[in-house]
């Protein structure tokens, strides 16, 4: 039995696969992402990157200029697009389908205008009010995730008295209704439910299991953005936990369960054994 495909987001480029759960390769124009921050700050380097990533079989790349992890630091709009502007519009100039990760209305308008087709806002609009308006004037593909609380206090914003699937479904409902009186097209909406992002360990692993409830329910494409989190020292090797790069394998482990579950894209830093994963993944789902 044939496993329907997840729901696709529009408008993006017929080109994209549609048979498999994408691969989003992520490019960190930052100095302090957790994961690899400072590597790609120079747009040469990012774009060297970019080719990498391309080149080993990445769908679309998010570039981001702010990192997002646990007590980071804010970086002003203006700030953040003198570090992603120049990598969103090289590659959008030769036809790479780029998103941009923001949390900043002017950010995500300027890097539409640029040539991204999809804004990828880790706060679902909560952070700056005019996202939504930029969304509906612009049509990009907006991924909206489940957030609470800025990197400095979302680590004590982990309580779910329903329950962190309940919880999470009914604040995602809360900013499609946002959304959707903003004028933005349904059709144009991706959501994200925030794994690590004011959840426990627990709380992220209950969550990635609940992929495909979340699309079932919601009814709209899932971004699984689960790469080198921390909550997947849970599963490595305790000796080599703590390094985010080893966490690699749990990753594709990961991305594997969540392409079977109908997840629209996963969200990775390392190409390769997640490209295999969702190959896998659907190979899997074919022959069930």
């Amino acid at each position: 039995m044939t496993v329907p495909a997840p729901p696709r987001p529009a408008p993006l480029p017929s080109t994209l696969p549609t048979d498999r759960t994408l691969v989003m390769g992520v490019i960190n124009v930052t100095p302090d992402s957790f994961s690899d921050g400072g590597r790609w700050l120079a747009p040469d380097a990012a774009l060297a990157h970019a080719r990498t990533l391309l080149d080993q079989g990445a769908d679309l790349l998010d570039v981001g200029g702010e990192s997002t992890r646990p007590g980071a630091e804010r970086v002003t709009p203006d700030t953040e697009q003198e570090r992603v502007l120049p990598v969103v519009e090289a590659l959008a100039a030769q036809g790479v389908v780029v998103s941009v990760d923001t949390v900043h209305a002017a950010t995500a308008a300027a890097a539409a205008a640029a040539g991204a087709l999809v804004v990828n806002d880790v706060s679902g609009g909560l952070a700056d009010p005019g996202m939504y308006d930029v969304v509906a004037s612009t049509g990009v593909v907006y991924v909206c995730q489940h957030w609470r609380g800025d990197p400095g206090t979302m680590d004590r914003l982990t309580d779910y008295p329903r329950g962190v699937l309940a919880g999470v479904e009914a604040e995602l409902a809360q900013r499609l209704d946002g959304l959707m009186s903003a004028g933005v097209a349904r059709h144009q909406v991706v959501i994200d439910p925030g794994l690590g992002f004011a959840k426990t360990h627990p709380q992220s692993w209950e969550l990635l299991r609940s992929t495909g409830r979340l699309v079932q329910d919601l009814g709209l494409p899932v971004l699984v953005g689960a790469s080198r989190k921390r909550f997947l020292a849970l599963a490595a090797d305790p000796a080599r936990a703590t390094d985010p790069l080893a966490r690699d394998s749990v990753t594709a482990a990961t991305t594997a369960l969540a392409a079977s579950a109908g997840a629209w894209a996963v969200r990775v830093h390392e190409i390769p054994s997640n490209l295999d994963a969702v190959r896998t993944a659907s190979l899997w789902k074919d022959h069930r």
